[in-house]
């Protein structure tokens, strides 16, 4: 044992080995990522053991606890809190039996990591529906066995137990690649097992010489270093699409959350399913095709929060389509775009979050526009959105940087919402090789989601970041929404509108359209007269927009009225032979919310193609 490493460890050398194995471990997850193929090939192991581990991080940097019991029983709340994905709920699991075992400890020594081991490896195991060995369970229990041999054979020395532990951790990890048939076709090892031997690796890197390579991790960005490796095992058709996870929060101490009730209601909805936690705060991880049937079916036992759910088909197709293309585009589930282009394109959305009554959705996920619509039709109350935290965009990036070389978000205009700030506070903490770079659309719904569809055409063409944020820049003043609602109704409800305004306009038999602006506002900018023949007045207001000089593409959206909708964008082809292409949609909570069931909206954008002539135009200068 080097002069420096302690027979004991208290809680401020835990958390230094922690702090420095945690470095570690985000230093290697883009390999984790790449390795990734169970128990589904979507390439996101390694991030969500990094952000498991950041929130231990946060939660224990610069820490002046002195008692180990009482680091490791902070260490376990934060990582139940920060929990992200199978390995993520695990790993916070295992260092519940840590935290439980060694709460009353002021320090550790190597019986008593022995003995916390061993009660980690159980919890974590317990906490599986369906454990399976050739995993991080497999190496956990490794761990905790090895541990307790140094102990039986009379080892005191903490680092040659735990130097030991280390090489039989490493061997149980070499040997996952036998035990799982997804492991031995893609010939690699279980990416959630390497990523305990990167953890345990720079915990002894400290106990051996007691230096911190670093200070500070949590107020800094998380630097992904990309590798040009393949992604190992290959895209496949999954059974259940979403990892969606919740934390489960007991109402009251007398009312704690039964978990063996809530294992049963879950185990019938998907796979993979992981019940972390204790009678207080339970995390749930469950893969299936529902996201909203476990939230609501959660809600039976306490508090519902910090809903997510994952799209790993999605996840798994762009962890294999990095090889095609550099760049990652992104966006917010304000923009309206048919489902065809995420999928062709590869196109990554964050949801906000929709609340009605005591319930919250996840837009687009949890809560599509059919069922967002009969909400409002049916409800008294006032649907309210919010925007995504920087936590769910900083996920994602990470994801998508380990992937690609670079990303690219096209969010929500500023002018209306928080989004786009949110997208830019996680950016500014995810440090990708060639960056990424948001960018506010100054628009909203089927307008921003042709902005997206620019983004995604240039990074498909092989475009650079840079190429393609110049793209997507160079659109903006050729990209417009306009709205048409039959009620002012929801607009009044949600606040956007005075309710004088609402009466005025009722009197007047006018009808205030919702568009988008050169500055980014998106709200009322003009009117139609009258209620007779509404749609053709506002197929005729938008053809007046449409210079017969250049060609477009346009989306419309509507508010669950498909026949009004299609009939309006057969009226706009038909009438105008310079609008190439067209999309109908439903549209989304961001116009939804205001214009309510009935309305329509127009997306109109320049083909790319005439930007020249359309810049040329905008300026008054003759083509």
């Amino acid at each position: 044992m080097s002069p420096q490493a302690p027979v004991m460890l208290n809680g401020a050398q835990l958390a230094a080995a922690l702090r420095t194995g945690i470095r570690r471990l985000m230093r290697q997850q883009e390999h984790l990522n790449k390795i990734n193929v169970f128990p589904v090939a979507d390439g996101d192991t390694g991030t969500n053991m990094a952000l498991t581990l950041h929130a231990v991080f946060t939660q224990i940097d610069r820490s002046d606890i002195t008692h180990a019991g009482e680091l490791l029983t902070r260490v376990a709340d934060a990582a139940l809190d920060g929990a992200r994905g199978n390995s993520g709920a695990i790993l916070a699991q295992f260092f519940l039996g840590l935290g439980d075992r060694s709460a009353h400890l002021p320090a550790l020594g190597t019986t008593e990591l022995a003995d916390a081991f061993e009660d980690g490896a159980k919890y974590a195991h317990d906490a599986m529906s369906e454990p399976r060995e050739g995993t991080l369970l497999t190496v956990l229990s490794a761990c905790a066995v090895a541990m307790r041999q140094q102990v039986r054979q009379g080892v005191t020395d903490l680092n040659a137990a735990l130097t030991a532990a280390l090489r039989f951790t490493e061997d149980a990890t070499r040997r996952t690649t036998e035990q799982l048939e997804p492991l031995r076709r893609a010939n690699v090892v279980d990416a959630g097992a390497q990523g305990f031997v990167e953890l345990l690796t720079g915990m002894l890197q400290y106990l051996d010489n007691g230096v911190e390579p670093e200070a500070g991790l949590s107020d800094e960005a998380t630097t992904v270093v990309h590798e040009d490796n393949s992604t190992a095992g290959g895209s496949e058709d999954l059974t259940h699409r979403w990892c969606t996870e919740c934390l489960v929060l007991a109402r009251t101490p007398e009312r704690p959350v039964d978990r063996r009730a809530l294992r049963e209601t879950l185990s019938s909805l998907g796979s993979s399913l992981v019940v972390a936690g204790h009678e207080r705060k339970v995390k749930v991880h469950v893969h299936v095709n529902d996201p909203d049937a476990v939230f609501l079916a959660m809600e039976a036992f306490g508090h519902v929060q910090g809903q997510k759910a994952d799209d790993m088909q999605r996840q798994q197709d762009s962890a294999h389509h990095a090889q095609r293309q550099q760049v990652a585009v992104a966006t917010d589930s304000a923009a309206d775009l048919p489902e065809a282009w995420l999928e062709q394109f590869d196109i990554h959305v964050v949801p906000a979050r929709v609340h009605i009554g005591a319930h919250s959705y996840l837009d687009k996920v949890s809560l599509d526009a059919e069922q967002f619509f009969r909400q409002l039709e049916q409800g008294a109350l006032a649907p309210k959105t919010s925007q995504p935290p920087p936590g769910d965009f900083r996920r994602l990036f990470e994801f998508l940087a380990s992937h690609y070389t670079a990303v690219v978000s096209v969010n929500l205009t500023r002018a209306n919402s928080g989004t786009c700030g949110a997208a830019e506070m996680a950016a500014a903490r995810v440090q990708a090789r060639g960056g990424v770079h948001v960018i506010d659309s100054r628009n909203a719904s089927v307008g921003q989601g042709l902005l997206v569809l620019a983004a995604a055409e240039c990074a498909a063409a092989g475009g650079s970041a840079t190429a393609v944020v110049a793209a997507v820049e160079r659109m903006l003043p050729h990209t417009w929404t306009y709205a048409c609602p039959t009620t002012l109704d929801y607009a009044v409800r949600g606040g956007r509108i005075a309710p004088w305004a609402g009466h005025v306009a009722r009197w007047l038999r006018v009808t205030p359209l919702i568009c988008s602006t050169a500055g980014g506002a998106v709200g009322v900018r003009g009117v139609l007269f009258g209620r007779r023949q509404l749609r053709a007045q506002f197929a005729r207001w938008v053809g007046r927009r449409i210079d017969p000089r250049l060609r477009y593409r346009l989306l419309v959206g509507h508010g669950m009225v498909e026949t009004e909708g299609r009939a309006l964008l057969d009226r706009l082809l038909a009438s105008h032979a310079n609008v190439t292409e067209g999309h109908l949609l439903p549209v989304g909570t961001a116009l939804g919310v205001h214009g309510g069931p009935g309305l329509l909206a127009v997306g109109l954008q320049v083909l790319p193609e005439d930007l020249a002539l359309a810049e040329s135009l905008l300026q008054g200068k003759r083509p």
